[in-house]
């Protein structure tokens, strides 16, 4: 068992306060694979009080240093890709072919872009031609503390960690207790490039104690968070009482509208964005709206793929879905489907218990339910896990509406070979994001969501705007 129970402060790794040992799972085996350190008050004290003190020189680096350290970073990235993707499979149980290519590539994806956008962003400006003595400055918000996710842990940490960095901000990082290694691997690469003391901080934890005692710290400026809506409710409160500056990244359930003239693909492609990661995606369209005169044959489409759908232990190679990260995870997910059954949906593939010859493992079975209507639990609870609720409707308008009824609003789809409705239909969708025949996002575009989906984007120019206040100065010359 790797024995991994050091945090990351000031510049050193050290040993927490008072030890609280946390035992992190494989999720393929349900053994114990490497033990951590929770981060007790006086862990988060130190950590911000680093955090605070580098904040008084940090905030004044140039954009040209943030450069060379982020540059730095993306070399260091690459050389330790192959550590990051094997940490993501043994801490959540990402297959090993999917964790290398897409769990730790958005990892380098997000440095790379991020270099990007602080070479193209300006910091001041004039406010224009009628007030020459105006400029807007945009300045580092100061402290910020990171919580992120186990479901995609390097996406998520970099899409806070590298525009903190490059807005001149300093951090304390808690990774997620389940998910704990990939982040630390990450601290190893930035103590490498020498990032200054205490620019950037990792502390082991979890929510109840690490984490509340971050967000209503009293020297933490800023809090941005990812995971469940409950959670995101709970440090806005937190974060309320001192005016903490707050982004939100919570959970989706997002429409996949299927109209009659979608193209040949476009079911199967649907069922798998559902299904990969195990289902563990906030962004998954986990609603599937059919057109009623193709209704039938999407739903044996979905079964036949479903059924195809191959699962299996983590560290195979391979074309699979590997374990959900937790034995709370997984009872939750088995009880969902049971919902579902209750509620008379029809299953038409998986349903609860293990797939055959998985005995040990947190796998769950593909499953798909037809007939589903949108008042059913499966319909609005964010189950994630591998489950696919199909849904039909007769008119765009009927599509529409059941799209947006839902307290989520992060990403919907649509899937039609007309253009003209495609867009119409996008405008109408109230969420954060739509994807139109699997065209999919660029690295840069914002993401985020409305309602229940969060506050604020993250990723591109807007995500690093998230770690920047603007000011006015009237009267200056230059």
């Amino acid at each position: 068992m790797l024995d991994k129970k050091k945090f990351y402060i000031n510049g050193e790794w050290v040993s927490p306060k008072k030890i609280n040992d946390f035992k992190v799972t494989d999720p393929s085996t349900e053994e114990e694979c490497a033990v951590i350190s929770l981060g007790g008050v006086e862990d988060v004290n130190d950590a911000v009080r680093a955090a605070t003190k580098a904040f008084e020189t940090w905030a004044f680096s140039t954009k040209e240093e943030r450069l060379k350290y982020l540059e730095a970073l993306y070399v260091v990235y690459k050389k330790r890709w192959a550590d990051m993707a094997k940490a993501i499979t043994l801490e959540m149980g990402a297959p090993i072919d999917f964790s290398t290519q897409l769990q730790a590539g958005t990892g380098a994806s997000h440095i790379k872009s991020y270099i990007k956008v602080l070479k193209e962003y300006t910091f001041e400006a004039k406010l224009g031609e009628h007030a020459l003595n105006n400029n807007i400055l945009h300045e580092p918000k100061g402290v910020c503390a990171l919580i992120t996710p186990w479901n995609w842990p390097m996406n998520q940490t970099c899409l806070k960690v590298i525009p903190a960095i490059a807005a001149g901000c300093t951090m304390v990082l808690k990774p997620s207790e389940i998910a704990p290694l990939s982040s630390m691997i990450l601290a190893e690469m930035i103590d490498e490039i020498k990032l200054p003391k205490g620019v950037f901080n990792l502390v082991n934890g979890d929510g109840a104690i690490t984490g509340n005692a971050l967000t209503s710290h009293p020297d933490v400026n800023m809090v941005s968070f990812t995971g469940s809506t409950r959670a995101g409710a709970l440090i806005s409160q937190n974060a309320a009482n001192d005016f903490k500056r707050v982004s939100l990244e919570l959970g989706g359930k997002g429409a996949n509208i299927i109209f009659k003239d979608a193209d040949a693909e476009a079911v199967e492609r649907g069922a798998l964005r559902c299904f990969r990661n195990s289902g563990q995606s906030c962004n998954a369209p986990t609603r599937m709206l059919v057109e009623k005169s193709i209704y039938d044959e999407t739903v044996e489409r979905v079964k036949n793929f479903a059924n195809s759908m191959k699962v299996d232990i983590a560290t195979k190679e391979g074309d699979h879905i590997g374990p959900v990260v937790s034995k709370a995870q997984f009872d939750k997910i088995q009880a969902l489907i049971q919902v579902g059954i209750d509620e008379g949906a029809k299953l038409v593939a998986g349903g609860t218990g293990k797939p055959d010859g998985l005995d040990k493992g947190y796998f769950v079975k593909p499953t798909a339910f037809a007939d589903v209507n949108n008042q059913m639990q499966i319909a609005r609870t964010e189950i994630f896990g591998p489950v696919l609720s199909i849904i039909p409707f007769e008119t765009e308008e009927e599509a529409i509406e059941i799209a947006n009824d839902t307290p989520y609003g992060l990403l919907n789809f649509i899937q039609t070979q007309d253009q003209e409705k495609a867009n119409r239909v996008a405008r109408k969708l109230r969420s954060g994001m739509v994807d139109i025949n699997g065209a999919g996002l660029a690295p840069d575009a914002p993401f985020g969501g409305y309602k229940h989906s969060g506050i604020g984007r993250e990723a591109g120019k807007l995500g690093l705007e998230e770690y920047l206040e603007v000011k006015v100065v009237s009267g200056w010359n230059d």
